[in-house]
């Protein structure tokens, strides 16, 4: 069995569950879904969810930061919404954060989230 590698980091939210924030394995990283979260004060920010989308991708950029890789790096992501009506406005804060090749992607509405989120997304990284 290859060995798992914890990942953690501070300048993301820990975890809210018993869970990672990622594991490592045979030169994959699967980071768990990050919430909006600012980590400095523990809240999820208010207004548009662009401010929140903004925060998902710095938890997730910290994540695999930590792990000594990039956002390029990132082959799939997983979007989770609860109104997938915010699309347009998530994909235009998703594509400040990645350039081409973009990873593969789904996007998902759901009905709901933890601690009442609108946005959560996970995520496959290759890692040298």
């Amino acid at each position: 069995m290859a060995e798992k590698k914890t990942i953690a980091t501070s300048k993301a939210p820990g975890a809210i569950g018993p869970y990672s924030q990622a594991v490592g394995v045979d030169g994959l990283l699967f980071v768990s879904g990050q919430l909006p979260i600012d980590p400095a004060s523990g809240k999820i920010p208010e207004g548009p969810i662009v401010e929140r989308a903004h925060q998902m991708l710095k938890n997730l950029t910290a994540i695999v930061e930590e792990a000594g890789g990039s956002l390029n790096d990132v082959v799939k992501t997983t979007v989770f919404m609860t109104d997938l009506s915010a699309f347009k406005a998530v994909n235009e804060v998703y594509a400040q954060y990645f350039d081409a090749p973009f990873p593969a992607r789904s996007a998902v509405q759901v009905a709901a989230l933890p601690l009442g989120s609108d946005i959560e997304m996970e995520a496959i990284v290759s890692i040298k």
